[in-house]
């Protein structure tokens, strides 16, 4: 048996900065391999949901001159939220974090995010927004997880282009780039497999917020379902966290994006510049096309669209690609 020590990128602003990550027990260091074929990568998806997470597990965070002690909650989740105003340059900045069990422990080193200055960041959901995924058929969308991997997974065409286009927008130097945060309703299981599929499609690098991680193959089961509020809370805190920053909303019309976007728009009418939402079926939903239109009426452009290569169209008509 080993310690899994999972980090996620994490974010700092002029006074605080915020890491997060897990710590669950394994004894299979390549159980999550996600490049695996046919019933080996079936096992391996199954496996991601088959965890056992460590309660009050001792978490020392190490950057630059400070070192931060805390515990993991009963799910496993640790999260270190610290003030934090010292200089720090714009980019991507390594931190480390170590898990000491009193038995074993282990080290880890992971990414935060200080952003750079810039008229907007961009907040995308991922299921049918980039990565097509099915999620209107829970059914289909589970043989896809199951059946192809990394490698066999499919991105909506001129997604890529359309993001690298926003990350790009109004950065003169080479180094400097829009910041992107990936807003999804799937289980922090699936970490992993996002991370991977954004970096080979050369997808925009993303702080990534994910939903509570799962235990168990009935959880598996409903993947990614249920109450999407975990999503309003992790975007209203996003947007709270940089108030300075003007924001691209992306999403699609599968699931609950447009009604979630609205409720945003109405707590921060003022942070937000545009919302696009992806049409996944042959027709345009009523109730979304109403959801939007209720949203214009606050001063928010909004674009319902069924490809991306129309959804730059539009960037580019309104200047902001």
């Amino acid at each position: 048996m080993k310690v899994d020590l999972k980090l996620y990128r994490g974010y700092v602003n002029e006074a605080e900065l915020v890491v997060y990550g897990h710590v669950f027990k394994s004894w299979a260091p390549d159980k999550y391999r996600i490049d695996r074929r046919g019933l080996k990568h079936a096992y391996s998806i199954l496996h991601m949901f088959l965890i056992s997470p460590m309660s009050n597990a001792k978490i020392t965070l190490e950057f630059n001159d400070i070192s931060v002690t805390t515990k993991t909650l009963s799910d496993g989740y640790f999260r270190f939220t610290i003030p934090y105003n010292k200089p720090l340059e714009s980019g991507w900045h390594s931190y480390t974090v170590s898990c000491d069990t009193g038995r074993f422990g282990v080290v880890e080193k992971g990414e935060l995010l200080k952003p750079f200055k810039s008229q907007f960041g961009i907040i995308s959901d991922i299921d049918d927004t980039f990565l097509i995924s099915h999620s209107h058929n829970i059914f289909k969308k589970l043989y896809v997880l199951l059946s192809k991997n990394i490698n066999k997974r499919k991105i909506f065409e001129d997604v890529v282009q359309h993001y690298q286009a926003l990350s790009r927008s109004g950065q003169e130097n080479d180094r400097a780039f829009n910041s992107f945060f990936y807003v999804s309703s799937s289980e922090w299981n699936l970490y992993a497999f996002i991370d991977e599929f954004a970096r080979i499609h050369k997808l925009p690098k993303a702080v990534v917020k994910l939903k509570k991680i799962k235990s168990g193959i009935t959880d598996f089961l409903f993947t990614g379902g249920g109450s999407h509020d975990h999503k309003f809370e992790k975007i209203k805190d996003i947007i709270s966290f940089y108030p300075a920053l003007t924001y691209v909303l992306l999403g699609d019309d599968s699931q609950r994006d447009p009604f979630l976007y609205e409720r945003i728009c109405k707590i921060f009418p003022k942070n937000i510049k545009v919302i696009y939402i992806r049409q996944t079926r042959k027709k345009q939903k009523e109730k979304v096309v109403k959801a939007l239109a209720n949203i214009e009426q606050l001063g928010v452009i909004t674009y319902y669209y069924k490809h991306s290569h129309d959804a730059i169209a539009h960037s580019k008509e309104i200047g902001i690609i």
